[in-house]
């Protein structure tokens, strides 16, 4: 019986790699974007559906590593996966205005000032509220109080 022949992945593998390609653990460890999430960003489509080896295995060039790290940038910015996706939309285009990309970042901004404001209200509250508190056996509590009796939220 004459011999089998399979081809093992490990040789293709090594072949990627010596064409500078990256299998996904590189990619992530690379760009700082964990495994799951660069599965996720392929799955949705911010990230191109990469070449695979012969055995399955994810394969990501250079451009692909740029992207991700687009991506992850955008992410520590706080940007949402629609707002990215636009930005990679606008990255992508070479003819694209400057001023859209400004507007956006601008919009954001805005955003963000509006998030922060909000949440240092609610602790200035927070820390008014602790201040009442006498933290000790009684069950007095203005904390709870304020938590049961507090405004009405507006849903």
């Amino acid at each position: 019986m004459p011999a089998r022949t399979t081809r093992s992945p490990r040789p293709e593998l090594a072949e990627a790699r010596g064409q500078g390609l990256h299998n996904i653990g590189e990619a992530a460890a690379s760009t700082g974007v964990s495994q799951k999430m660069i599965r996720h960003y392929e799955r949705i489509g911010l990230l191109p559906e990469v070449g695979r080896t012969f055995a399955g295995y994810r394969l990501y060039a250079e451009a692909d590593l740029h992207r991700l790290r687009f991506i992850k940038r955008a992410r520590d910015l706080g940007f949402s996966i629609k707002q990215i996706e636009a930005l990679l939309g606008l990255w992508d285009d070479r003819s694209r205005a400057s001023a859209e990309v400004k507007a956006m970042a601008r919009a954001h901004s805005r955003e963000l000032g509006e998030k922060i404001a909000q949440m240092q209200a609610m602790q200035r509250t927070l820390d008014a509220l602790a201040t009442r508190c006498h933290g000790d056996d009684r069950p007095d509590c203005p904390i709870l109080d304020d938590l049961a009796d507090g405004p009405a939220s507006k849903d």
